[in-house]
């Protein structure tokens, strides 16, 4: 008996390290399978885009110091499709700015300066009679290009203003009941001095709403002004734009603005984006609200945000950062509040702040 409970226990230990290998092989397998469903991939390539931005920072990082959020929130409203209104004092490198990036792709740029006495016509074109053909012929304005570059936007009337309504919107103007389309990609930058009062006038709200980034500019510190001193001294008389290379061509920024519309956002977020929007309208210090073209708006510049961080997908902190450049410029302060200082930004800021972020 004690020799058939001898052989039966070494019978069971030989079954039992028979099958220790096999668990091990199982529990690892296992265990890779884990780790393969947690490592994180894009189900968009952004590789090429990624580098794309990089290349244009790098650009208008050899003349522009500092600036890191102007010019990411340039960059977002090219991916976006979109137009932005750069505020500044003058010397802070608004026009400058915009020169470089449009310099930095490889598209048509057109820069048009502002006055009072600035008529439609000097924007869109005209149509001019041809006395060979007996026929008119339109003659195209400067706005006939990918990169506009309006100077000092707010220096002219109201008639000129409205000149920008259609082609900013539709990428189309209407002259003598024939339709033009503009050539995409088209994007307008505008700058403005929020502090001259003379010879300005206020921008329409119908076409404020039509940027989709309002870029606030302010002074640099003390160490992005020595370096600014010094580079222009080491200049030695050349052109600040003389070493700026042109990347990214047409074809690659229609390319760059489809993938920018596939990431992904999901609809607790989206329910984000519209509680912050009814927000300002229910806001007791706002005497306007935002409307539905700035929850657009807000969509748009997250999915770019995201897109330049090698996301596919839109997170609370993107939306976060697309809020204020999108909502100041078209929400108003009640009379009350702007004669005590409060301004847009605090008010947005105060917002966000309040509205729960979803999980």
């Amino acid at each position: 008996m004690e020799h058939t409970n001898d052989s039966q226990e070494d019978s069971l230990n030989q079954n039992n390290q028979e099958h220790l290998p096999i668990e091990k092989g199982v529990k690892q397998e296992t265990q890779d399978s884990q780790e393969d469903s947690l490592s994180f991939k894009n189900r968009i390539d952004l590789t090429e885009l990624q580098e794309g931005v990089e290349l244009i920072k790098s650009e208008i990082s050899k003349v522009i110091v500092g600036q890191k959020g102007m010019i990411d929130m340039l960059i977002a409203s090219i991916l976006a499709n979109g137009h932005s209104l750069i505020e500044g004092v003058p010397g802070v490198a608004k026009t400058i700015s915009a020169k470089l990036l449009a310099k930095s792709l490889d598209v048509g740029f057109s820069r048009i300066q502002f006055t009072p006495d600035l008529m439609p016509s000097d924007i869109l074109g005209t149509s001019v009679f041809d006395i060979k053909t007996s026929e008119f012929e339109f003659k195209q304005g400067p706005i006939f290009s990918n990169m506009i570059l309006i100077d000092e936007i707010n220096r002219a009337p109201a008639k000129t203003q409205a000149a920008l309504f259609e082609v900013m919107e539709e990428r189309q103007i209407t002259i003598d009941g024939q339709k033009y389309k503009m050539d995409l990609p088209f994007i307008v930058l505008a700058t403005q001095n929020p502090i001259e009062q003379e010879g300005t006038y206020r921008l329409p709200e119908a076409q404020l709403d039509r940027f989709l980034f309002k870029i606030d500019i302010d002074y640099p510190n003390i160490d992005e002004e020595i370096e600014i001193i010094n580079r222009e001294h080491n200049l030695k008389g050349e052109q600040k734009t003389g070493k700026i290379t042109s990347h990214l061509s047409k074809e690659q920024i229609a390319k760059f603005q489809g993938l920018v519309n596939q990431i992904i956002i999901e609809s607790h977020l989206v329910k984000y984006i519209a509680d912050i929007i009814v927000n300002t309208r229910n806001n007791p210090f706002l005497y306007l609200g935002a409307s539905p073209r700035a929850s657009i708006a807000i969509l748009k510049a997250s999915k770019a945000f995201a897109a330049m961080n090698g996301r596919d997908f839109v997170t609370p902190e993107d939306i976060k950062k697309s809020t204020v450049p999108v909502l100041q410029h078209r929400v108003i302060v009640t009379p009350e509040r702007e004669i005590e200082g409060v301004t847009t930004k605090q008010i947005i800021n105060q917002i966000i702040d309040a509205v729960e972020i979803p999980r």
